[in-house]
């Protein structure tokens, strides 16, 4: 069982690993195949309800299996030690169906040149490496299930509050990244905007969704943190310093 639980999360981990790289190029119409401002077009109201609902499949499975009470009824047909192995696999197979599905809106909205294109590549490149280095600064392995299979069949270590470097500023760098991410590009086209427009009002309401499990299980502890650290915009901590 273990054995099949390691094979099965590095199978998870790579198709991850490939959809992410491929999410770099296809918001940034960098080198891949298929990107957000290329492929086969469609009318206009016929992309945008396309669209929408590639958006709307990732959004919810994405938020859904996260859940607390969602993990508690899986995880009563699914081992535990596989769980998010498999909220990893299914979240980056609802990628690759929106990379093959969407359908571009190339009408254009903005487009920058010169020294303004060049820094905004510069956020866009920053925004990536901070979505990366966050999940290494919370634990790579353990959110991306790798810690799971490795230890499967023995208990799991209670969670731990910790606030490291970039947790300091913000409570969400990770979000933070996608955003700059989504948002910085010297050409903005019609169905961009829309892709940031969704994402990033996903990542608001997904943030008071984790926020809330986040407090069920550190509870005051979290709170202050809350209190002192701000959500997305990177303000000096308030108060009294936050737990390493």
């Amino acid at each position: 069982m273990r054995a099949f639980a390691i094979l099965y999360g590095l199978i998870a981990y790579i198709v991850f690993f490939l959809s992410f790289l491929y999410a770099v190029g296809f918001v940034g119409d960098l080198g891949v195949p298929k990107t957000i401002d290329s492929g086969e077009s469609a009318d206009l109201v016929a992309s945008l309800l396309i669209d929408v609902a590639l958006l709307g499949v990732f959004a919810i499975q994405h938020s859904v299996m996260a859940r607390p009470a969602f993990k508690r009824w899986w995880t009563r047909f699914v081992p535990t030690a596989i769980e998010r192995s498999t909220y990893v696999l299914l979240s980056s197979l609802a990628l690759v169906l929106l990379y093959w599905q969407w359908r571009p809106l190339s009408q254009p909205v903005w487009a920058i040149s010169g020294l303004g294109a060049e820094a905004v590549w510069t956020v866009f490149w920053l925004g990536w490496a901070t979505v990366l280095l966050s999940t290494f600064l919370i634990s790579h392995t353990e959110l991306f299930g790798l810690r799971q299979v490795w230890r499967a069949g023995r208990e799991a270590a209670p969670p731990r509050f910790m606030t490291p470097l970039f947790y300091k500023i913000v409570r969400h760098p990770l979000y933070l990244g996608f955003v700059l991410a989504f948002w910085a590009t010297p050409n903005m086209t019609a169905g961009h905007l829309l892709f940031a427009l969704a994402t990033t009002g996903y990542i608001l309401i997904a943030i008071q969704l984790e926020e809330s499990d986040l407090i069920a299980t550190f509870g005051e502890q979290y709170r202050l943190y809350r209190r002192r650290v701000s959500m997305l915009i990177p303000w000096p901590a308030r108060g009294d310093k936050t737990p390493n």
